[in-house]
């Protein structure tokens, strides 16, 4: 094979360096198209949305992803939604507690979130029990305790758990203890959206 006489050692180098420099690139472009299919992947839908939030449709429509509410919420519970930016809390990590000011809903300034009298009223979603995966035959009930509306009780004849539906608000304390005590979750809260869409 015939050696082209006018390429020579910085020809090579050059192309060599071209070569990496595009290697590279195409590694960068995997890694960034593998992290965006991993991020999608690792979306929850168990959001919560904060105190006193509007109906879905109403919400999305006067939230103006100021994130106010996020930053007057004292526990930090109230975060952005990665995908849209919109103020959520996931239960199981920081509950909401239910502050009595409830320094969101204040912060709040296009009535996404409107005022809520009492923490009573709150509709923020509903517990659900697992009684597969539910530890309280076995002496557990750390989530009665931290109810802060009294929505759970204990049956301690069939040693079964039980919510009080009307009663709960879903702030997610039952949840976020059970997951701290546990090996399994056994309570979530069902988000009022998803309530919504399947009539309760």
């Amino acid at each position: 094979m015939a050696t082209n006489p006018s390429y020579g050692r910085r020809d090579f180098l050059k192309d060599s360096v071209l070569s990496t420099v595009k290697a590279a690139q195409e590694f960068v472009k995997e890694a960034d198209g593998l992290r965006e299919e991993q991020a999608t992947a690792q979306v929850r839908l168990d959001w919560l949305r904060p105190p006193g939030a509007v109906e879905e449709p109403l919400f999305l429509d006067r939230c103006t992803k100021c994130h106010d509410c996020v930053k007057a919420c004292p526990p930090h519970a109230i975060v952005a939604h990665p995908n849209d930016g919109t103020p959520v809390l996931y239960a199981d990590q920081s509950p909401c507690l239910l502050c009595e000011d409830f320094p969101c809903v204040t912060a709040c300034g296009t009535d996404a979130l409107v005022p809520v009298e009492h923490r009573s009223l709150v509709h923020m979603g509903v517990a659900t029990i697992s009684h597969r995966l539910c530890t309280a035959g076995q002496g557990c009930h750390a989530c009665v305790s931290r109810c802060p509306t009294d929505a759970l009780a204990m049956d301690f004849e069939s040693l079964c758990l039980s919510v009080m539906t009307e009663a709960c608000v879903g702030c997610g304390m039952c949840e976020m203890v059970c997951k701290t005590v546990n090996d399994h979750v056994a309570i979530r809260v069902v988000p009022a959206r998803h309530l919504t869409e399947i009539g309760q």
